[in-house]
């Protein structure tokens, strides 16, 4: 039997998961929204919901609807926590920048609230104002807490039901990542608010579980290698939404052009390695288990005998704990024609809708180009 062979028969054997997987990025969260509503529209089901960050909470959501109908409850959500404040007619820079603004000042009721005016002090003999950074962070996320729990039922993220939810954050103290899967733990509206807690933007940590937890986008935006470590058995299909462009061709042209587009590199998705990794030990190990039936069947005596019974055991532990085969992988991607450094902290109800709209178009974008190349494969 060729490797060929052995991978169809490997393929037919085996089920696979459908994985949905979600990155962190504020307010351009409102882009996985649209995903997902248009993966819903073509009846896509997923076994597996996973994100860090704000992609937490999208997955939260999608897992733990109370409706049992997540592509209303989500972008409910969004409609939400989207502020009115700002101007709509303002081109798509000055609203970023009026909205993001009225964000750090006032907080936004729905997701985040301010408490640095709290490290504010007055000075007895001068009688000046200074600050002098005594807190560790700016903004509390209680709000969102209580907001989710308007859209989740915690008795969906408690259960073996499906989809799985899997979301990911980072001990301050162990530097390593902390992974909230809802096969094996209780899962709360505080935990997926722990996976959100983005330290470069002021927010606080979350102490849950014994541990103080900061956003999983500090170790890994695009949380892929999680769910394979969660999910060794199973091949995967995955559909990644990637909120931060690979390319851009323009250079910076200031310092804030500089950390935005340091911003997109570290922050966009970076799976390509995951997935050539998966490809190889899944070769390896099938390549293992045709040497391991052929030897299997063959009568071994003496010392052959003996170092062969050693090895069975170790032989069984890889098979039954190997990686998982990404059988396909569809990736949609956020492309902007303007580059603003707090783009994903303008939270205004006009950009929140284009977003939606955008995330809805490009889906729609990637499964015919997707559903194209299959008809050509099956063409050749």
């Amino acid at each position: 039997m060729t490797l060929h062979e052995l991978k169809i028969k490997h393929s037919s054997e085996e089920q696979s998961e459908t994985v949905l997987v979600m990155q962190g990025g504020g307010s351009l969260g409102a882009y996985e929204c649209g995903v997902f509503k248009s993966l819903a529209k073509h009846g896509i089901k997923f076994d597996i919901v996973a994100g860090t960050s704000i992609g937490a909470v999208n997955a939260g959501i999608i897992a733990g609807s109370k409706t049992g109908h997540p592509e209303k409850d989500l972008e409910d959500f969004w409609m939400e926590v989207a502020e009115t404040k700002t101007p709509s007619t303002m081109s798509d820079n000055l609203r970023a920048i009026m909205s993001s603004s009225f964000g750090a000042f006032y907080g936004n009721p729905k997701v985040f609230s301010p408490v640095w005016f709290m490290g504010w002090n007055l000075d007895a003999n001068s009688g000046s104002v200074y600050f002098p950074y005594k807190l560790p962070y700016f903004y509390d996320l209680t709000v969102l807490k209580n907001t989710l729990q308007k859209y989740i039922d915690p008795r969906k993220l408690n259960s073996k039901s499906i989809p799985r939810l899997i979301v990911t954050c980072t001990d301050i103290k162990q530097g390593e990542a902390v992974i909230f899967d809802s096969m094996t733990a209780n899962i709360d509206a505080e935990h997926l608010v722990a996976c959100a807690s983005y330290p470069f933007y002021g927010i606080g940590w979350t102490e849950k579980d014994g541990k103080y937890l900061w956003d999983g986008s500090l170790l890994s935006n695009t949380p892929l290698r999680e769910v394979i470590d969660s999910s060794p058995m199973l091949d995967k299909k995955v559909y990644i939404v990637n909120l931060f462009p690979h390319i851009q061709e323009k250079l910076p042209e200031n310092f804030a052009d500089v950390w935005h587009r340091a911003r997109d590199i570290m922050h966009t998705d970076k799976t390509d390695h995951n997935v050539k990794m998966s490809k190889a030990i899944s070769n390896y190990l099938l390549l293992l288990k045709e040497m391991y039936d052929i030897i299997s069947n063959v009568e071994l005596k003496g010392e052959m005998r003996e170092r062969f019974r050693k090895l069975e055991p170790g032989y069984h532990k890889l098979a039954e704990a190997r990686g998982a085969i990404i059988q396909e992988i569809t990736r949609i991607e956020r492309k902007e024609e303007t580059h603003f450094i707090f783009e994903d902290a303008d939270f205004s109800i006009v950009t929140i809708k284009n977003l939606i709209k955008q995330g809805e178009e490009d889906t729609e974008k990637a499964l015919a180009e997707k559903q194209n190349a299959q008809q050509k494969d099956n063409k050749i």
